[in-house]
C-alpha cells in the first residue's frame, strides 16, 4: 500500500503541527523516507528526509524548527513542525525513496502519499 499522510490543518503563525505518514502493508524499513512540500505556484521540494540508518537532512528554511522521525515497527514517519510561518504553507507529501538514502529530489522518490494541506495564517 502507498503511504498516507495525516495531521495537516490550519494553524496560526508560531504554532505547531505534527504530521504522520502511515505505510500499512508496506515495508520501507530499508529505504529512505522524507517529507516534501509544494506551495501554490511552486515546484515540489524536500523539507526533511531520513536515510535507512536514521541520518537526517533538513532544508535550510526549517532547520531548528522541524524534526523528522520514524517508527519502523509502526511503519510510520513523523514530521514535527514548530514555530510555523506563513511561508510553510503548502501541501505536504510523504515520500518513500528508491534507495536507502533519504530522498532530496522528486526524482529520488519511489512512492508518494496523496498529500495533506498545511496552512499557516499570519
Amino acid at each position: 500500500a502507498r503511504p498516507v499522510e495525516f495531521g495537516g490543518g490550519l494553524v496560526q503563525d508560531g504554532g505547531s503541527l505534527r504530521l504522520s505518514c502511515v505505510a500499512s502493508g508496506s515495508t520501507y524499513g530499508g529505504y529512505g523516507m522524507g517529507w516534501f512540500r509544494q506551495a501554490p505556484g511552486k515546484e515540489r521540494a524536500v523539507v526533511a528526509s531520513m536515510d535507512w540508518s536514521g541520518k537526517t537532512y533538513f532544508t535550510d528554511s526549517v532547520k531548528g524548527r522541524f524534526a523528522i522521525s520514524r517508527d519502523n515497527a509502526k511503519s510510520t514517519l513523523y514530521l514535527q513542525m514548530d514555530g510555523l510561518k506563513p511561508e510553510d504553507t503548502g501541501v505536504y507529501y510523504c515520500a518513500a525513496g528508491k534507495t536507502g538514502s533519504g530522498p532530496r529530489d522528486p526524482l529520488q522518490v519511489w512512492h508518494w502519499g496523496p498529500g495533506t494541506q498545511v496552512t499557516v495564517s499570519s
